[in-house]
């Protein structure tokens, strides 16, 4: 179907609304990558084949993520007249009780976690999803539609408003007026440094040179991060639309989708969401009959985490080795071949929709002073309810952690929050009172990053913890100039030693002095946050360093360098549990009476640890 103009977009919507609200059971499953890897394949294919074998006449879709990643297979089942029902997880052995459920008219309520209103009609005696810990306090906002629409349908995208954005800025605003309400939104960049959007778009559309061109950047390679894959996945005509807009707002006619290699099915979906945009004509030339022109291609990451650096990623695309370059010039003078390029990350872009469609003062309704709108967390590492969130900027990160993440994982109590992956920093529990916003994560020497959030318990080493960072940028740094390329390495061999029982000697302070030196004189954003890790760690937790360092002894009892593991013969009832387990056959002793380790065989795993029922093995 050609779109041709505003109106054919409103009456696609009307038509299209019954995908969303049909007249038989919808059962929605999230087939994103977290949904994939627990399973949701063989979930989704159960309902299937239950709904043929019972004569259950049911709409199967697939859908994006709805974030409690945790709690995966995630299914909803909309009930018409009533509501929709979020179950998780879903095993696959359940969906026959489920569907037998459906077809006597009873609603299943086995791993029900809320109910999502539908039209105002007839409402079960459920609770509300957003009354469920892990989704109070969330506004869905970019992720209006992750588990809502079938990613792959162009119809339930425009049936949830989609395209609208698009219409009325190519129909009734002028680039400027674009530019304007992006500025007054107060939108800033969601992928790191947090830079003004609307000024951003402004610098390279006032650039002399042409043609334009807009990158957005899919490279997330933080650990621990999945905001910008769960969007892609489950959501990919919003960027499309973004981008298009983007295009007009700057004056460009070309736009590049760069996406790492690691994510296959974010590619696909986007590759799907392009073809379907140009056979609407909502790609190409003429669009809307507004006389613009815009095309979009899809460019394939290169893998190194050091691309998601502006200058780097325009190397990569241009096919040249993906290291960054000194700046001035920005890309917005002098980008990709040397033309005015805007780049945005996928999160920034995914709002610029909804911005438009709802005008920038309700969107600066949300947030704080001056970090406005919402912010994607990705919660991961020892945290009771993992997934992703979307809060309110300046939400305190005591709510996301404790409320929305229930806490420790296991009980455990929570030590500190390594927030913005390998460049951000670690920040103690007694400053989660903290509000998450740009400039409070920075007064504490971290960052906001992309939004990857990994809880640390009492069960955390912060020395290994700030080992693990550096390895990472060490092995992901160009190494195009000296300070990240040697004072990386450097540090990272420091703390080797430190973990490994070498430590004697080290001097603290001057690390902490190293640190300073490289985040100053390196050439990136890479290596100019490297040392976040160490320099929040060592700031926060320095007795822990002490310990390794002066005591020879790692408190949380991680680093196997450090232990030492004996059995406690009183407590020992010889049930050989820990022989059975041990792999290097370093537990000895006879059935029914005390054991013993031999101390020159042990690796200090802690296997007997985990398997021991009456604890009597004995770490120090």
């Amino acid at each position: 179907m050609k779109i041709k103009d505003a109106d054919s977009i409103k009456r696609l919507a009307e038509s299209s609304r019954q995908l969303l609200t049909p007249s038989v059971p919808r059962i929605a499953v999230g087939m994103s990558s977290c949904g994939l890897a627990a399973g949701a394949q063989s979930v989704m294919e159960a309902f299937q084949v239950e709904c043929g074998r019972q004569g259950v006449e049911c709409r199967i879709v697939a859908t994006g993520c709805l974030g409690f990643c945790g709690a995966e297979p995630l299914v909803e089942i909309l009930l018409p007249g009533k509501a929709a029902f979020v179950y998780g997880p879903v095993e696959e052995n359940r969906c026959a009780d489920m569907v037998a459920e459906l077809r006597e008219g009873r609603l299943p309520r086995d791993n029900l976690l809320g109910r999502r209103e539908v039209g105002g009609a007839e409402i079960e005696d459920v609770p509300p999803l957003s009354d469920h810990p892990f989704y109070k306090g969330q506004i869905r906002i970019v992720t209006r539609n992750l588990g809502l629409i079938d990613p792959g349908s162009f119809e339930e995208y425009v049936a949830c408003g989609g395209y609208q954005a698009l219409a009325k800025a190519l129909g009734a605003m002028s680039s400027e007026q674009v530019i304007d309400e992006i500025k007054s939104s107060g939108l800033r960049g969601r992928g790191g440094a947090g830079f003004p959007t609307g000024l951003k778009w402004e610098m390279t559309r006032k650039s002399p040179s042409s043609p334009k061109y807009i990158i957005m950047n899919g490279d997330e390679g933080d650990p621990g991060a999945y905001m910008d894959r769960s969007l892609m996945e489950g959501d990919p005509h919003a960027l499309v639309e973004a981008m298009i807009i983007g295009g007009y707002a700057i004056g460009a006619q070309t736009g590049i989708l760069y996406v790492r290699a690691e994510y296959p099915l974010a590619q696909k979906r986007l590759r799907e969401a392009i073809g379907q945009a140009k056979e609407a004509a909502l790609l190409g030339r003429d669009i809307l009959g507004s006389g613009f022109d815009f095309d979009l291609y899809l460019v394939s990451g290169a893998g190194a985490f050091v691309s998601g650096e502006e200058t780097a990623l325009i190397h990569s695309v241009e096919g040249r080795i993906a290291e960054p370059d000194p700046r001035p010039p920005y890309p917005s003078e002098a980008g990709l071949y040397g033309q005015p390029t805007c780049i945005n990350n996928v999160e920034t872009l995914a709002n610029v929709p909804v911005i438009l469609d709802r005008g920038a003062e309700w969107y600066g309704g949300f947030g704080a002073e001056k970090s406005k709108g919402t912010k994607l967390f990705c919660l991961v590492g020892e945290v009771a309810r993992t997934g992703l969130v979307e809060v309110p900027l300046g939400t305190p990160l005591a709510a996301i952690v404790h409320g929305m993440g229930g806490g420790g994982r296991g009980g455990a109590a929570v030590k500190a929050l390594q927030t913005g992956g390998p460049s951000g920093g670690c920040i103690p529990s007694e400053a989660f009172d903290l509000p998450a916003d740009y400039e409070a994560l920075q007064k504490m020497g971290s960052i906001m990053g992309s939004g990857g959030l990994i809880v640390l318990s009492e069960r955390t080493c912060m020395v290994d913890t700030a080992r693990y960072f550096l390895k990472f940028t060490r092995e992901e740094s160009c190494g195009k100039c000296t300070p990240c390329r040697e004072g990386i390495d450097y540090l990272s061999h420091v703390l080797d030693d430190i973990v490994a029982g070498k430590g004697a000697g080290v001097n603290l302070d001057a690390i902490e002095q190293v640190s300073r030196g490289i985040a100053a004189a390196s050439l990136c954003g890479l290596g100019q946050t490297a040392p976040n890790p160490l320099m929040t760690s060592l700031r926060h937790f320095r007795a822990e360093y002490e310990a390794h360092v002066t005591e020879n002894r790692c408190p949380a009892g991680v680093c196997s360098a450090l232990l030492h593991i004996s059995i406690d013969p009183q407590a020992c009832t010889g049930c050989t549990a820990c022989v059975a387990v041990c792999p290097v056959s370093a537990i000895s002793g006879t059935k029914k009476e005390p054991h013993q380790v031999d101390q020159s065989l042990c690796i200090k795993c802690k296997a007997c640890e985990d398997i021991c029922r009456f604890n009597a093995i004995r770490v120090v």
